[in-house]
């Protein structure tokens, strides 16, 4: 799964938002390191309605504009669940690699 997906089905797990408080929940979860352009997001968003990761919660309209709501589909959070498992052991083999390498800090070897 590619970072800006998880970000975006991480930031519908909650509840259902428009686009615009996709985007402002995308890069208030990252702590700023992942920051989406409008067109990319509505084109993602697309892509993962095709896929059945998410849906169309509701339609509004809001000092005259229209807004959409995406909401998480079951697929999509079981998606979003084995991707931060991914995420999780990899991140596990990383710290064991480096608690490893802290004890015993000699010349690497091939």
């Amino acid at each position: 799964m590619r970072e800006p997906t998880f970000w975006i089905l991480t930031a519908l797990a909650r509840s259902p938002r428009h686009g615009y408080g996709i985007i402002q929940e995308v890069t208030a979860l990252s702590e700023g390191q992942v920051t989406l352009q409008a067109g990319t997001l509505y084109a993602a968003l697309d892509r993962l309605h095709a896929e059945g990761l998410l849906e169309v919660d509701r339609d509004e309209k809001v000092d005259g504009r229209d807004r959409r709501y995406y909401r998480l589909t079951d697929h999509g959070a079981a998606a979003l669940n084995t991707e931060a498992a991914r995420l999780a052991a990899n991140a596990r083999t990383a710290g064991r690699q480096l608690e490893g390498r802290r004890r015993n800090p000699g010349p690497a070897t091939a």
